[in-house]
């Protein structure tokens, strides 16, 4: 299960105070409100059920965070409520409202104290007769297909739009950690809602379930790249055994990780048609982690001094993981380190994160140079980044991303004003459902791809 944290970037701790009387009927559902910051804000979101002994079951979102149903630990002392993640630091002090749909109070956090309020929004039941989901104007069909490499079953969904065909085709790849097919953060479906769109404007698209993920055999917890390039060709060689699908205009979108996926694979024998690079690394990744803590930091109103303190401690603790192989010293070392950092932090969360940060898959992810092999790469690339993205800031990134595919005959570089790292456009700009904002994949997003996936596929 992927908890990209940014290395305890945003720990939370909420504390909620009720008013004398309030009872926990009242909580049940779901509390959202935007977290302010310079460049920025934040949206959290709690959800609350209350169980048969008067607790609560209650799990945390920060889509932009991408921390995706968070266990939280809620506790109610009288007219107070604690509501505490794994990644404890921060808190929130808040008064329910007297009509019982809003929660006002403040944020605290180490370089931030802002204003917050929580609004209520009561749990979506369908009617029992409801159609949950419309059926879209295309053919949706399930899949299953085999990696030959490795005889590993992967499951996906496959989407053709309407007509005899035959189309230009993608196979869609996931940021890093394990994804379903949908690449879900939260309740946006990042990969799932631009699958929609390109196939309503025709062209095919195979997205997968990571391995061992819904339909899919296997652990990804010991996959590595090369078996993720293997996953991704796998998807090729099955669309291009399909009679809708013209076979010489099969492609790739990446996201994240899966973009630098995506280039690779482009870099091996049999490559695809062309490549949609979204927000790829094109530094290694030390640089990368220290890039990620810093805007991060700086977007949430820290001092120079606290971002050149935090970048320092980071820089230790990236080096003890270098120099030392032993894995279960480097967890115990990283671990006090991570709590001595952090006083607030509790052991059970300063163990978990040690335990990610010494895993093999990260020290990897620390050794990587995104930019090995790319000179390989011959086909069309289109590299689109945001300029709100925290985990893969645009100007770098493009530069050395554009610099190493010089052999490729067409290179596109385009940063989007106001699009973060989940290719979501500025808070303002969402759509309202029911009432609400969601967070929706950028418009200009999905167009500048559809049009550039539908210029080369006419060559």
């Amino acid at each position: 299960m992927k908890t990209k944290f940014h290395a305890l970037i945003l720990p939370l701790l909420l504390v909620l105070l009720l008013p004398l009387g309030a009872t926990a009927a009242k909580l049940d559902g779901i509390w959202k409100g935007p977290l302010k910051m310079p460049g920025g804000e934040l949206e959290v979101i709690f959800r609350l059920v209350s169980l048969a002994d008067g607790s609560y079951f209650a799990m945390m979102d920060v889509p932009l965070q991408k921390v995706s149903r968070m266990a939280v630990k809620a506790e109610q002392r009288g007219d107070t409520v604690t509501l505490a993640a794994a990644e404890a630091g921060s808190r929130f002090t808040g008064q329910l409202s007297a009509d019982g749909k809003q929660i006002i109070g403040t944020w605290h956090q180490p370089g931030l104290d802002a204003p917050l309020t929580l609004t209520f929004t009561p749990v979506p039941v369908a009617p029992a007769n409801a159609k949950v989901r419309l059926t879209p104007p295309y053919r949706e069909e399930e899949v299953n297909y085999t990696n030959v490499a490795v005889n590993q079953r992967l499951s996906g969904m496959l989407t053709i739009p309407a007509g005899p065909g035959p189309f230009p085709a993608v196979v869609l790849v996931s940021d890093a950690g394990a994804h379903d097919r949908e690449g879900t953060v939260g309740d946006y479906r990042l990969l799932g809602n631009l699958a929609d769109y390109l196939t309503r404007r025709g062209i095919a698209v195979l997205r997968f379930d990571d391995r061992g993920i819904a339909g899919s055999a296997g652990d990804f917890s010991q996959t590595k790249i090369e078996d993720l390039i293997t996953d991704v060709q796998a998807g090729i060689n099955f669309l291009r055994a399909r009679p809708e699908i013209d076979f010489s205009h099969i492609g790739l979108i990446g996201h994240g990780e899966g973009g630098n996926v995506a280039l690779l694979t482009a870099a091996q024998p049999l490559p695809p048609a062309f490549v949609v690079a979204l927000a790829a690394a094109g530094q290694p990744g030390t640089v990368m982690a220290m890039q990620q803590q810093a805007a991060v930091l700086k977007a949430a109103g820290s001092t120079p001094a606290q971002v050149e303190a935090a970048i320092k401690q980071q820089t230790a603790l990236l080096e003890v993981i270098r120099q030392t192989p032993d894995v279960a010293q480097a967890r115990a070392i990283v671990a006090n380190m991570l709590q001595q950092n952090n006083p607030t932090l509790e052991a059970a969360a300063a163990q978990a994160k040690a335990i990610e940060m010494t895993s093999a898959r990260y020290r990897l992810s620390l050794q990587s140079n995104p930019l090995e092999r790319l000179g390989e790469v011959k086909c069309p690339v289109l590299l689109l980044n945001g300029t709100a993205d925290l985990d893969v800031q645009a100007d770098p990134n493009l530069a050395s991303l554009t610099k190493a595919l010089r052999n490729s005959r067409d290179v596109t570089s385009k940063k989007l004003p106001g699009v973060n790292h989940l290719f979501q456009p500025a808070p303002a700009e969402w759509p309202l459902v029911g009432g609400e904002p969601r967070p929706t994949f950028s418009p200009a997003a999905e167009e500048a791809i559809r049009a550039w996936v539908v210029a080369r596929s006419l060559k």
